[in-house]
């Protein structure tokens, strides 16, 4: 089937409570595990290139290969964006066949974000593409974005109001405690009382980034406050590598990349359905 707005996946989300996995691709292999793992979970699913991905991969074939694997199943899948950080991206990624954007604005000041965000919205509505922004900054690496622990701050409820409020986002990406990249030492500890407020002040769609490595308690308890998009990313590539890493530990004179990659997809593919059964959303297609 063709591609659906995020949108339309969290308004079903919002009305069943429960959240969508959104899954960081960057290549066929990965598209190919997700895809089959949420038709095999009939779930929805949202495919996500960060800009990172964008330039390894090439935009065309990020869109080309989501667009095939779309057409191969009867679930929704959404293309979003994310961490878009500049208007030039977005505008390219609405162009390119995306069905959902995200303008990061988290380092500007929050009227410039306002204004940027509201920008992004305007233009993406008109041709019916939805909108995530941005409000607290998120610790941790992800690929070309770095935030140091002491530049991070969390999402202020009141902000938020007047953020989506002014701009018209159909999700909002927010800022209680998670982190990019692997989380090092002691686990991380949401601020649940937060996410409560700032849910019940915006009636908006809330998304979690950087939940990998989120314990699993956590993740049930945000999703019942109002979460209802679930970035995952690291977790697919420890997978990945996982996968890549036992078989030429096993076979290290093996050469043919479709025999070193296979177990790599099978590894993702029990994650993925992991998460998917997490999130509430298996079966929701």
């Amino acid at each position: 089937m063709s591609l659906v707005t995020v949108t339309e996946l969290l308004k079903k989300a919002e009305e069943g409570n429960y959240a969508v996995g959104a899954f960081n691709v960057n290549n066929m292999e990965i598209i190919q595990a997700l895809v089959e793992s949420a038709t095999e979970e009939s779930s929805p699913l949202i495919l996500q290139a960060s800009q990172g991905a964008i330039k390894y991969a090439g935009i065309d074939y990020i869109v080309g290969l989501v667009e095939t694997a779309a057409k191969q199943t009867d679930i929704p899948i959404a293309l979003h964006l994310d961490h878009g950080t500049s208007f030039d991206q977005n505008m390219l990624c609405i162009r390119k066949g995306f069905s959902s954007v995200m303008y990061d604005g988290s380092e500007e000041p929050l009227e410039e974000n306002i204004k940027k965000t509201a920008e992004v919205v305007r233009i993406a509505h008109a041709v019916g593409v939805s909108v995530e922004g941005e409000l607290g900054r998120i610790a941790g690496t992800e690929d070309n974005i770095n935030v140091e622990e002491e530049d991070a701050f969390l999402t202020d409820p009141d902000e938020a109001k007047t953020f989506v409020k002014e701009t018209g986002v159909d999700a909002l990406a927010v800022a209680i405690g998670t982190a990019h990249g692997p989380y090092k030492g002691k686990e991380p500890k949401l601020d649940f009382e937060r996410l409560e407020k700032i849910k019940n002040l915006t009636n908006t769609p809330i998304v979690l980034h950087g939940a990998s490595g989120v314990p699993d308690e956590s993740i049930k308890k945000a999703i019942d406050l109002g979460v209802r998009k679930i970035n995952i990313d690291t977790n697919i590539r420890q997978a990945f590598t996982k996968g890549v890493r036992e078989l030429l530990g096993e076979k290290p004179d093996e050469y043919d990349p479709r025999k070193i990659l296979r177990p790599a997809k099978e590894e993702m593919k029990e994650v993925i359905k992991e998460k998917i059964r997490l999130f509430g959303c298996a079966g929701k297609a």
